[in-house]
């Protein structure tokens, strides 16, 4: 038989099909979109929006981008992260959609439990209330944001910050606290300054105990 017949015995699908078919794949494709679209929001810095109640106030892109990246570092490859009371920097994290660290977050705002089994309730006046599973030294960096710029905040969130932590810290408060920062957790000022999409009152620095891209720059230029 030779191969015109063969063509003819091979089913063609109708115009009507085709079409059908077309807008299938469009929808598909769409709806694909729609979902790294929605993920992207989920985790964008404002997706939930600043508590004063809570002294909650977010870092601006910029800022939150660079001290991602510097957790992440800092980390290692397959490192372990965790942000304590710093939502801003987690969110960051979860949008670089990064497949060679973890990271959780330890935050009182129980709005963030949004985020699933990586949210974990931590209140500093508790700071050693934790989780069975959260075993001591299990990370390989912990940044820290406490929410008020006071000795008493800042040293029990240390206590949690020494339990997590494998050795690096980076802390991020106000220029005031430098001297409590050093006392309760070894860390000296980097020169780079962070921002927060609201100006405030109070000059906020990061602080580390490790050799830091931050400390390079006043910028945000080493960690990008």
């Amino acid at each position: 038989m030779g191969g015109d017949d063969d063509d003819d015995d091979v089913p063609q699908l109708s115009s009507h099909t085709l079409a059908a078919l077309k807008e299938f794949y469009i929808d598909q494709q769409q709806r694909e979109g729609t979902k790294i679209s929605q993920r992207f929001k989920q985790y964008s810095i404002g997706s939930i929006e600043e508590d004063w109640q809570l002294s909650q106030f977010w870092y601006d892109d910029e800022t939150a981008l660079c001290l991602a990246k510097e957790a992440v570092l800092a980390a290692g490859r397959g490192g372990r992260i965790a942000c304590v009371s710093a939502p801003s920097i987690y969110q960051k994290l979860k949008e670089q959609d990064g497949k060679d660290f973890s990271v959780c977050i330890l935050e009182y705002d129980k709005r963030f439990s949004v985020y699933g089994e990586e949210f974990i309730f931590y209140d500093y006046n508790n700071p050693m209330n934790l989780p069975g599973n959260i075993i001591p030294h299990s990370f390989d960096i912990v940044l820290a944001d406490p929410p008020y710029l006071s000795e008493e905040c800042l040293r029990k969130t240390a206590e949690t910050v020494r339990y997590l932590t494998k050795g690096k810290i980076l802390l991020c408060t106000g220029a005031v606290m430098e001297e409590q920062a050093a006392k309760h957790l070894g860390v000296k000022m980097c020169n780079f300054t962070p921002k927060h999409t609201r100006n405030l009152a109070n000059e906020f620095r990061c602080y580390v105990n490790y050799d830091s891209g931050l400390d390079h720059d006043s910028s945000c230029s080493e960690c990008t």
